[in-house]
């Protein structure tokens, strides 16, 4: 490492006592590894708001403040840091309450420096590996996307290349797939990357106009056609000539005006209410929906031959919960956007924040995601979003269970998230048969991660699911 390189890992320790801190940093030096003490627990979470180290080890018995106060302050400043206690007064009920309050380990004194080293390069190598995702990640979200549009999975890549086959040469595209999952994002790549992409972009969304005023916004009307028509008005047909109107939500369009739009589509041209003229057009149709509609057709909602106008061309969205790996690379996208849009600085996710959202069914897709970061980026005081940062529907479970945040145990000893991760651990490796590396696969952790788990929650690679 270079005189003028920081290191980007740091290790904390506290102990009142200066010979202990000596050892201690003497032991657990290491290359590319910042090591940081504080004779003061004051001193050290000032070191801690400053630095982030990724690992502290603390005393339990100090002046001031004790260790159990220092590990509450440090969790509710970034939860993601490993706290390793140690204390020459262990207890088993001491050591269970600092496990449930968050302490990654704790230690009776006097400490064995070995099994001390080999904890705490666990605890680096973990925080290394989860940095270097990070870094990854953020390299794969620089070259994962296609216009504003963010993914890795194979249906957002099957999706990105039908957009960029069929955008230079489409007339009009039927756009389909459950709400939430970017149908308007689409609509405005399918645009930009036209050949009238110097055009107008003109949206109309179908639920939110009058039926009677429908034929007249698409198409205009002249004056005097109807009362209240003062002016002649153009329609958005005329104003979106040599470019692209967007026709949101068409299952929802009146049957009376899906025959003029049909006899729009296949002629290009157009006629203003009242007027007998027709008008000449040249424009790009994009519709999107969220129904079934050959449903609507079988109830005669739909006219059959509109369908078949509009489908020649058929894009379909796929659900968030079909493209879950995805979610990580759209939780670090939004993140970064809310936290630019809020002004904070937001680095990403506790763990235990991560888990929450990848539990979730996510049935409002991409936009759901998206609110919900933007409410956590909000409420969040650190710089990791944590649990008690998320919308309470997420934190109480979506069938009305008991709050993931709590710390508070119950008659199980564990808190109601712990129990939730211990459940997690314990179906992943039943699933795999007890194979460590497929179930670390399955939890998208690290091996050393999930042994350190199963030792916390006393889970062996025989365990069953709860």
């Amino acid at each position: 490492m270079s005189a003028n390189t920081e290191p980007l890992i740091s290790l904390l320790v506290i102990d009142d006592n200066p010979s202990s801190l000596d050892l201690l940093s003497s032991a657990l030096k290491q290359e590319d590894l910042r090591i940081l003490t504080a004779e003061d627990p004051i001193q050290g979470l000032d070191l801690v708001r400053k630095y982030h180290p990724q690992v502290v080890v603390t005393d339990l018995v100090m002046p001031n403040m004790n260790g159990l106060e220092v590990l509450d302050r440090i969790m509710a400043t970034d939860p993601s840091t490993s706290v390793i206690l140690m204390t020459a007064h262990y207890s088993t009920e001491s050591a269970v309450d600092a496990i449930k309050r968050g302490a990654a380990d704790y230690l009776n004194k006097p400490i064995s420096i070995s099994g001390l080293r080999e904890r705490v390069n666990n605890l680096l190598e973990y925080s290394r590996r989860r940095m270097r995702a990070g870094q990854l990640q953020s390299e794969l979200l620089d070259t994962s996307g296609m216009e504003g549009m963010i993914g890795n999975s194979p249906a957002m890549w099957d999706l990105f290349s039908k957009i960029r086959r069929i955008a230079p040469h489409f007339r009009t595209v039927l756009i389909t797939g459950p709400t939430g999952t970017g149908k308007d994002l689409i609509a405005r790549t399918l645009h930009r990357l036209s050949p009238v992409s110097k055009g107008q972009f003109v949206v109309v969304n179908c639920s939110a106009v009058v039926e009677t005023l429908f034929e007249s916004e698409l198409f205009g009307h002249v004056k005097g056609s109807f009362t209240g028509a003062n002016t002649d008005k153009i329609g958005l047909f005329e104003y979106a000539h040599e470019g692209l109107l967007f026709l949101d939500e068409i299952g929802d369009m009146p049957m009376s005006t899906q025959a003029k739009l049909l006899r729009a589509l296949q002629n290009q041209e157009i006629q203003r209410v009242g007027s007998l003229t027709p008008r000449k057009v040249n424009v790009r149709v994009v519709a999107a929906t969220h129904q079934d509609l050959r449903t609507a057709i079988a109830e005669k909602r739909f006219r059959e031959d509109l369908y078949y106008r509009l489908t020649m061309v058929e894009i379909r969205t796929p659900p968030l919960i079909e493209r879950s790996g995805d979610l990580p690379l759209l939780i670090k996208h939004y993140v970064a956007q809310f936290a630019r849009q809020y002004g904070k600085t937001i680095v990403g996710l506790a763990p235990r924040a991560e888990i929450v959202l990848g539990r979730h069914s996510w049935p409002g897709n991409v936009r759901e995601l998206e609110n919900v970061i933007g409410h956590a980026s909000m409420m969040a005081s650190t710089e990791r979003i944590d649990v008690p940062d998320l919308p309470e529907y997420l934190r109480s479970g979506e069938k009305g269970g008991s709050d993931a945040s709590s710390i508070q145990p119950n008659e199980t000893g564990l808190s109601s998230l712990d129990e939730q991760e211990r459940k997690l651990l314990s179906e992943a490796l039943a699933q795999s048969k007890g194979n460590q590396s497929e179930a670390a696969r399955i939890l998208k952790i690290g091996r050393d991660a999930l042994r350190y788990k199963m030792k916390k929650f006393g889970l062996d690679s025989t365990t069953a699911p709860l």
